[in-house]
Formats: C-alpha cells, sequence, structure tokens
C-alpha cells in the first residue's frame, strides 16, 4: 500500500497525488491537517524517511516562525510541536512499506514510480 500525507490546499501536494494516481497507483490519502498525526506515528514517519524532527518542520509557516524560531528545542519538542500544529508537517509525504519520501519534486515522483514498477 502506498500512502500520502496530503494537504489539498498544497498545489505540490495535489500534484504528487496526482501523478501517483494517473501512474495508477492505489493510494491511501491521510489527510493529516483533518486527522493530524500522534507523536508515535511521526516517530514512525521520521524513521521511514531517515531525518531528523527539524527537517520535516516547514520553517517558514508563521506560526513556526511566532512560536518556535530561534529557541533551541530538541527532537521531542519538534515531534510534539507537528502534533499541536501539523501544518508544520512538510508536505506531500509518500509512504511505501518502511521507506518514506518528502514528494516535492518531479524527480522525486519519478523514483516513487520506478520503486512501484511504474
Amino acid at each position: 500500500m502506498t500512502t500520502i500525507y496530503h494537504n489539498s490546499r498544497c498545489g505540490k501536494s495535489r500534484t504528487a497525488l496526482k501523478a501517483l494516481e494517473e501512474a495508477g497507483i492505489d493510494v491511501e490519502v491521510v489527510e493529516y491537517l483533518k486527522a493530524p498525526p500522534t507523536a508515535d506515528k511521526i516517530r514512525t514517519l521520521l524513521r521511514k524517511l531517515n531525518i531528523k524532527p527539524l527537517e520535516l518542520i516547514r520553517t517558514k509557516e508563521a506560526v513556526f516562525r511566532e512560536h518556535f524560531a530561534g529557541k533551541p528545542l530538541s527532537d521531542e519538542e519538534y515531534i510534539q510541536a507537528m502534533v499541536d500544529y501539523p501544518i508544520l508537517i512538510e508536505r506531500p509525504v509518500v509512504i511505501i512499506g518502511d521507506t518514506a519520501w518528502i514528494a516535492r519534486d518531479a524527480e522525486t515522483l519519478e523514483a516513487i514510480a520506478k520503486r512501484l514498477g511504474g
């Protein structure tokens, strides 16, 4: 199963979902702003992405600048920030099994399609 953490208001997220669907890939859509992930789900996502919490955060979001910019936070504090403010989670994130990608560009989408045999 392929899963996408999707924000329908984001152009890159819409583009990624459309590309996956046009490639004939069955996609489970997680609208993470409507159903925010738990801290455990974010930890799992970070492991699959193989990145640190700060790398999954949209640091240009107003809520980040207002509440977190310039503050020395631990990884757990960044995870909690994403739980409290899911808008901070970078998108789109595509998950296949134990691997995930932040799929913001055509090259990443092509790599995902190849992985799926498309």
